[in-house]
């Protein structure tokens, strides 16, 4: 049995890394991490998880935990593991950082868009940007995996076919995302109380949202061009989910067979990513609770535009679901394990 660590274990995205490795056969959860609950029983935050978990919650020291588990997951805030990360602890233990602190490659970048200073850029090249169906091999032999985040992989994972066989202008992206409120984390906060939240929907981060470098960054690799684009989020009054609407200019020539045929080229052995029927729009109830992302896309033949669309859980594959399938390949278990999760209905 892999022994696990996790570090954040209350927040909404380590609340479900636990849901997740409590279904997994290859693993034992050693230590529930969280600096707000020390002391407090798991289940006591978590009532879901009466009789199921018994463990307290313990502090976040990291050095300590490298010492008695195998993996560490940190679903913690931006700067926390790149002020911790050291060599001594990364020769001890591998590590899934479901933050920000090692997906940018550009230290500059990081830190113009996330205004801290990195604490630890000799890891950042290191780290696998940990997107498994396009970095798969690179993942199994990692030590520091830079989990993406949830927009960008829903993002990422809607347009890449089309970026990596250069069939639209990569200067002509727009993408449209909407979220649910977990998104935004646990912690009490004004934006997020319900009167604030039901019955509307925002936009926020306009032209400055974090994301917005990551998924630069990852499309110009798989376009192997310079990648500037529009990204806007909005904030939607539900729970999990993330729908993503992209629109991109078509290259001279390029059919709706040679859009259907990049899908399938990319996605058509891979378990989590379904490409749908057809005139089938995604959406965001038919992967709730699931790791599966659902793209589909329509051609606008008069404005020679393609309509791309994703549909995440964005804590699941967006976040936990898509960290224990980095684990998975890094520890060499079946890459689904744990994670056959059947989307809920309704």
């Amino acid at each position: 049995m892999v022994k696990v660590g996790i570090i954040g274990s209350t927040g909404y995205a380590g609340g479900e890394l636990v849901r997740i490795l409590m279904g997994h056969k290859e693993v034992e959860i050693k230590w529930y991490g969280s600096r707000s609950y020390i002391d407090k029983k798991y289940y006591e935050v978590y009532q879901n998880m009466f009789q199921i978990v018994d463990a307290t919650c313990m502090d976040d020291n990291i050095e300590a935990l490298a010492e008695e588990v195998d993996v560490i997951f940190t679903a913690t805030p931006q700067g926390y593991l790149a002020s911790l990360l050291n060599e001594a602890i990364l020769s001890k233990v591998k590590i899934v950082d479901l933050s920000a602190d090692y997906r940018i490659k550009d230290v500059d970048v990081y830190e113009q868009w996330y205004k801290i200073e990195h604490k630890s850029p000799q890891f950042i090249e290191e780290a696998v940007y940990g997107l498994c169906e396009v970095n798969r091999e690179d993942v199994k032999k990692a030590r520091l995996v830079a989990n993406p985040g949830c927009y960008t992989t829903c993002s990422i994972l809607t347009i890449y076919p089309l970026a990596k066989e250069g069939l639209i202008d990569m200067n002509s992206i727009i993408i449209d995302a909407k979220s649910g409120t977990s998104g935004a984390g646990r912690g009490a906060k004004v934006d997020n109380l319900y009167c604030e939240v039901n019955e509307n929907i925002k936009a926020y981060g306009v032209a400055s949202h974090r994301h917005t470098p990551e998924i630069e960054e990852q499309l110009g690799y798989a376009s192997g061009e310079q990648v500037t684009l529009n990204f806007t989020p909005h904030l939607v009054p539900m729970n999990r989910g993330i729908l993503a609407t992209a629109y991109a200019t078509l290259k001279e020539g390029v059919t709706e067979e040679m859009v259907r045929a990049a899908y399938d080229k990319y996605y058509a052995d891979e378990k989590f990513v379904r490409v749908l029927d057809k005139n089938v729009c995604p959406q965001t109830k038919w992967v709730e609770g699931s790791n599966y992302v659902d793209v589909n896309f329509v051609i606008d033949k008069r404005t020679n535009r393609v309509i791309m669309m994703g549909a995440i859980d964005n804590l699941v594959k967006g976040a936990a679901g898509q960290a224990v399938q980095n684990m998975n390949l890094m520890f060499g278990f079946k890459e689904t394990e744990g994670l056959e999760l059947v989307p809920m209905f309704p």
